[in-house]
């Protein structure tokens, strides 16, 4: 079958895509970093060496591949190699502490890990079974079976495991969320209209990060080109997007504020941009305004999570009147809201979101009990997953999402949504970024505090602004604290970890 004939069946599997890709389009540039590149036709070699050494090693469809390193060619080429052996790609991330690593591996059962120069260290000492090989050293050109080595064929169904993503650890010790291949092959195929086929798409985003697989899947499951960066620069993103002539991109909106504040920003041509998409943190709508006015292309924000779900998009570009939202349920995907007893709430209310759609995790690796936690069934006994953020959908079917359940406050009996606060606190012109977390209060139960990067240029105390602030605000809502800090600890994906601030606080380290 031809990638056209498989790209429009009911299933079909990434690494049989990536062949026909390879017969068909073999001359295009499939990924690149800013080493080298990887035609189609090389891509589809390399994964065949990869898979028929892991073969040859002894790993078993069905195992994982743990990958600890930055994005590179041989990143990718190792994840979809692995995909062709039957195995489960396992990319780990490298900002994790040793400990961390060490119990992902052991959790996910790999047999090999294949880790790069700038993190081998940080595993060196720590107890694993599991053979290492380094990535980015003649030992990986060592390990690949010969040139021209072929895989031994594997049987993939729907429901095998494609990769194992693990939560950031924001909430505790990082769980196993399993995709499969039914999931990813949703995620290819709803993108069918995304012009991918002919894309060429920024990857500036972790590839162990699942906001960066659904772009970076469909871009090379339709056939486009990746091109990848190590590390996310502003300035080199742009560099990079006008030498490339960059059509796509997924950026989280720290990057689109960094990207947008560079003081030349509007010298760069970036007008073969067709979409820019954005998720996985709050995306303001001030900034979702600015990238609308100054940055061609459309502009699309999805709301969703790893585990799946359902998830929402907002075309920003044809629907500027709803920038406070995250948009209105994908086709195919069902969004609803429920209160503290598992009921659904009316139009309008406010409630817990819980989806369910054709891209939805297995579960969470040999987590039973996480995995049923994170259900929800309707009366029908449909399988939802629970979101765990608050939202409220508009008169017109636009979700407008109020915070994180467990980031809510509970302040004298008052629901606090830090999200309210955090809009009002980020207008003083002293501040250049905030967040507000909940702390315990022998008086109220919990009690709002305000953490913020200070703008340089601008003299304010923090007394001063928070005063501010706390005249804008409701009585119940004000802030108990306020603390100016140089930057506010983020994930590789641009998430605030508020718990991180939490042990701060509690350490007297603010």
């Amino acid at each position: 079958m031809s990638a056209a004939d498989l790209l429009t069946s009911d299933f079909a599997t990434l690494p049989d895509i990536l062949r026909e890709h390879g017969r068909e389009r073999g001359g295009r540039v499939a990924v690149a970093d800013e080493r080298a590149t990887l035609t189609y036709a090389e891509l589809d070699a390399l994964m065949d060496r990869i898979a028929a050494a892991l073969q040859r090693d002894g790993v078993a469809q069905g195992q994982s591949v743990a990958i600890i390193a930055a994005a590179s060619i041989e990143y990718a080429a190792l994840f979809m190699g692995a995909l062709r052996a039957g195995c489960v790609a396992a990319p780990l991330a490298p900002s994790s502490t040793p400990e961390s690593l060490a119990v992902m591996i052991a959790d996910c059962g790999a047999p090999i890990v294949f880790v790069d120069g700038e993190n081998a260290a940080a595993i060196a000492g720590q107890p694993i079974a599991a053979k290492q090989v380094r990535l980015d050293t003649e030992e990986f050109q060592a390990w690949l079976a010969p040139e021209g080595a072929r895989s031994q064929p594997v049987t993939i169904a729907l429901e095998h495991g494609f990769n194992i993503i693990y939560s950031s650890g924001t909430t505790g010790t990082p769980k196993g969320i399993v995709q499969s291949h039914k999931m990813r092959w949703a995620h290819i195929g709803r993108n069918s209209a995304s012009g991918f086929d002919e894309a060429v798409t920024m990857t500036s985003t972790p590839l162990y990060s699942n906001t960066t697989l659904v772009s970076f899947l469909p871009t090379l499951g339709w056939g486009g080109t990746s091109v990848l960066m190590k590390k996310f620069d502003a300035r080199r993103f742009l560099e990079l997007a006008e030498k490339h002539r960059a059509t796509h991109t997924m950026l989280v909106p720290v990057q689109y504020q960094r990207i947008m504040a560079l003081p030349d920003f509007d010298t760069f041509d970036l007008s073969s941009f067709k979409l820019k998409t954005s998720t996985s943190a709050p995306f303001s709508p001030a900034l979702k305004a600015d990238i609308l006015a100054r940055w061609p292309g459309a502009l699309v924000e999805f709301y969703g999570m790893t585990e799946g779900g359902a998830s929402t998009g907002l075309n920003a570009t044809e629907h500027p009147d709803k920038l406070h939202t995250v948009g209105q349920p994908l086709p195919g995907h069902d969004m609803r809201l429920i209160d503290e007893n598992g009921n659904e709430v009316p139009q309008g209310e406010v409630g817990e979101v819980v989806g369910r759609s054709p891209a939805m995790m297995t579960g969470y690796h040999g987590r039973q009990q996480a995995t049923a936690d994170a259900e929800w069934h309707d009366k029908q006994g449909n399988r939802f997953i629970r979101h765990g953020d608050i939202g409220r959908f508009d008169e017109d079917g636009f979700l407008i999402l109020m915070d994180r359940k467990k980031d809510l406050i509970i302040s004298g009996g008052f629901n606090i949504y830090p999200v309210d606060l955090e809009a009002v606190l980020k207008q003083h012109p002293a501040v250049q970024e905030c967040t507000v977390i909940g702390v315990p209060s022998e008086a109220w139960g919990e009690t709002p505090v305000g953490f913020y990067v200070p703008n340089t240029g601008v003299d304010a105390s923090a007394d001063e602004i928070i005063a501010w602030t706390n005249a804008q605000l409701g009585k119940t809502q004000r802030l108990s604290a306020l603390h100016a800090i140089d930057e506010l600890p983020r994930s590789a994906i641009g998430k605030v970890l508020k718990r991180e601030l939490r042990e701060r606080l509690a350490k007297g380290e603010v």
